[in-house]
């Protein structure tokens, strides 16, 4: 069951008339050293992400399958792609960042766990040319559009998507959607400021500021919306996905892999994948592969 201050934060949420204003990102792109070493830390596998990381890489990998190209929209220091790539081998993926440094974190994590199926490219989001029309299979971002300028931006990068993407192609994109109240946003972004580097909780604070409204996104991303379908958890838009429909059969040997990857986690985070499974299944977004 979530907390109380989980529970104050929906109905704040819900009765507010209060509505908080979307403070783009003081930086845009992410290259300072110490940020990066912040955000790095926090997505290891026994970092405070590490429920959610699981989560998208569920959902990420029932729109896969074998032989599959699948490009990583601001793929950043990697942790999220190779979670994925090491779970599906027989896929080939591209990560795409415009930080330099992120882009180098992204290298020594593929290096180091002897990846052959992911490549990286500098690149902008916003602008795809490097892909032809109709020629990727998956396309997947997790947690970063929030650092496009403005809805321009976002609408451009959903648009990017459409062309790039085969009609019968995946789609796993998600993010944080902006909250109404600054006191939510406060309260999230501090949860658990005492498990994170402080540098990953101002981070976090100033993402969360910079989320799009769900109605924004719903907006932008309609030129995908023959092909995925718009969800956010329940009552509360905290996180906002955008998912095709499965494209992978049932797979009962990767099935139990996510169950002993559960089973590892600690119990506050298997605690918050609960939480998060709960909200978005409330809110109509279910993985087969997490149970």
């Amino acid at each position: 069951m979530p907390s109380l201050a989980v529970i104050q934060s929906i109905l704040r949420e819900v009765v507010t008339s209060e509505h908080s204003p979307r403070v783009p990102e003081p930086n845009l792109v992410m290259d300072d050293p110490q940020k990066v070493a912040a955000y790095v830390e926090a997505g290891r596998e026994n970092g405070v992400m590490a429920p959610v990381y699981m989560f998208h890489a569920a959902n990420i990998c029932e729109v896969i399958r074998a032989g599959d190209v699948v490009v990583d929209l601001a793929c950043g220091p990697a942790n999220q792609l190779v979670m994925v790539a090491r779970l599906n081998p027989d896929a080939h993926f591209i990560g795409v960042d415009m930080s330099s440094p992120m882009l180098e974190q992204a290298k020594e994590l593929i290096s180091r766990h002897g990846l052959n199926n992911v490549d990286l490219r500098h690149g902008d989001i916003t602008d795809l040319s490097v892909f032809a029309g109709n020629s990727v299979d998956v396309v997947v971002s997790t947690m970063a559009l929030h650092h496009l300028p403005n809805v321009v931006a976002l609408k451009r990068t959903y648009s990017e998507v459409a062309r790039v993407l085969k009609p019968e192609g995946g789609i796993y994109m998600v993010d944080f959607g902006h909250l109404k109240s600054g006191r939510s946003i406060d309260y999230f972004a501090h949860q658990y400021a005492d498990r994170q580097p402080e540098l990953f909780t101002l981070d976090y604070l100033n993402s969360l500021h910079a989320a799009f409204y769900l109605e924004d996104i719903r907006q932008a991303a309609h030129s995908l919306f023959k092909q995925a379908r718009l969800y956010s958890t329940f009552l509360m838009p905290f996180m906002v996905a955008l998912k095709s429909p499965a494209r992978r059969g049932p797979d009962m040997a990767l099935a139990i892999k996510f169950a002993a990857m559960k089973r590892s986690l600690p119990s506050w985070h298997q605690k918050d994948l609960a939480d998060l499974k709960t909200f978005f299944r409330m809110g109509g977004l279910s993985c087969a592969l997490l149970g």
